[in-house]
């Protein structure tokens, strides 16, 4: 099955061509013909010459960015977007959420429809559709939110996994909170998941991890579209123990998002370092494991500075406390986790911790809210690697940062009137506060 990718604004567009690079070079590695294969199937389509053009959609309303991606996959004579997969404009939308959603998406819908739905006929089976965008300017956050409403009534019956990128908290544009609350409450309704990335995580993780002294944007594209791509490559599951699972999207939202209430996920992989460090490195299981689960309680996005004081709550105290009156007060509740190993020796992983009661809400069997998927291919140069995908309490502090700090700005109407003039009304963002406060409860009372 295949999955069919948009890649909107100038943020899902790098990712993107980032994130087909990974995946490429991944699947060429040594004694992989079936995961290169299914790989290939799944993100790419071949033509008549035996090139490989990946399955995506290119949108964006400047064509700058648009235009250097597809000059970069081209440049590595591996792979290629197709002839007529991207659709730009001279202008863009002015960082305003509501220049995206109310002009520029209605008014190219036609065309970005007829693109996509080429590349859905083209597929054999659809796995489900997977875009790419930021929260915080107008492309990504209003044309892409349009344009994931869009695809919502076409293909009602479709998996639609949004990848978002989250601002960094110091903020690239004054308006970025506006933008981000708007895309995420309407994202929230139409999606049937939202895998989170945080700017300033991943800044970290390029600076202390990967040692890069001046961190381009270009850098923490890489550690994303790293993690993506150690997630959607092919792996055995449970229900596919002897093959490569399929429907890698299906998987996922069957496994993590059990009810529409909560649909955040979040992402963490180990290890992540440079090549050179790499180079001179030994991994075992027992230890990456080790790290990764403290990571999940403590709400750690790195193995660097995780706490470990941080520990999961017993079934019932010495003083007959309940669980919830017992936990430390930064322990990270989850609903669901899927714990991905890749690499040597991953029948011997022992996986027993991530399957403690304590580390999930009561009212879901542990055996219904832990997965996990396996490969015996080392992945993108690492010999062993795990990934975890979580839907859990972690994103709550990033949500009541973005959601408070627009808030702020809402009580003086500062900028409202930047939206007001596109059709987007007062009543408009405080449904949008209203639909986030509901989410960031829901989390907090699990």
């Amino acid at each position: 099955m295949s999955v069919v990718s948009l890649q909107l604004g100038q943020c899902g567009n790098q990712i993107g061509q980032e994130l087909f690079s990974v995946i490429c070079d991944d699947s060429n590695g040594p004694n992989r013909k079936k995961y290169k294969q299914c790989s290939d199937e799944r993100f790419f389509y071949e033509t008549s010459t035996g090139e490989l053009v990946a399955r995506s959609v290119l949108v964006d309303m400047e064509p700058k960015v648009i235009s250097q991606v597809v000059v970069n996959a081209s440049k590595s004579g591996r792979w290629t977007y197709g002839d007529k997969a991207c659709f730009s404009q001279k202008q863009g939308s002015g960082n305003n959420w509501a220049n995206g959603f109310c002009v520029h998406g209605p008014r190219h819908e036609e065309a970005v429809e007829n693109l996509v739905r080429r590349e859905i006929e083209r597929c054999d089976r659809l796995a489900g559709i997977f875009t790419m965008m930021s929260v915080a300017g107008g492309t990504g956050s209003g044309v892409g939110t349009y344009i994931t409403q869009r695809l919502r009534d076409l293909y009602p019956n479709s998996f639609i996994l949004n990848q978002v990128t989250w601002p960094y908290g110091a903020g690239e544009v004054i308006v970025q909170n506006y933008n981000s609350v708007l895309s995420l409450s309407h994202l929230y309704q139409l999606s049937d998941a939202i895998l989170v990335h945080e700017n300033d995580t991943v800044h970290k993780i390029c600076s202390r991890l990967m040692n890069i002294k001046h961190i381009s944007i270009s850098d923490v594209n890489k550690v994303i579209a790293h993690q993506l791509a150690s997630v959607l490559q092919p792996a055995y599951t449970a229900d596919s123990p002897s093959h490569y699972c399929t429907n890698p999207i299906g998987e996922l939202m069957s496994t993590l998002v059990c009810h529409p209430e909560y649909k955040l996920l979040s992402l963490c992989n180990i290890p992540q370092m440079s090549s050179t460090s790499l180079a001179y490195s030994v991994f075992h299981w027992p230890g990456l494991l080790k790290h990764l689960r403290q990571m999940l309680i403590a709400s750690a996005r790195m193995e660097e500075g995780i706490d470990w004081t941080v520990s999961a709550p017993s079934a019932v105290t010495s003083r007959g406390e309940s669980a919830t009156n017992s936990r430390h007060k930064n322990f990270n509740l989850s609903l669901a986790n899927l714990l991905i190993l890749r690499g040597k020796d991953v029948s011997t992983a022992v996986i027993d911790g991530f399957k403690d009661p304590a580390l999930y809400v009561p009212w879901l069997n542990t055996e219904n809210s832990f997965s996990t998927w396996s490969s015996p291919v080392a992945f993108n140069g690492y010999e062993k690697s795990a990934t975890l995908v979580s839907n859990n309490q972690s994103l709550l502090k990033p949500l009541n940062n973005i959601v408070r700090k627009a808030w702020n700005m809402f009580a003086s109407r500062a900028y409202v009137h930047q939206y007001t003039k596109f059709g987007i009304s007062e009543e408009d963002f405080l449904d949008s506060f209203t639909a986030l406060e509901q989410i960031i409860s829901s989390y907090t009372h699990l």
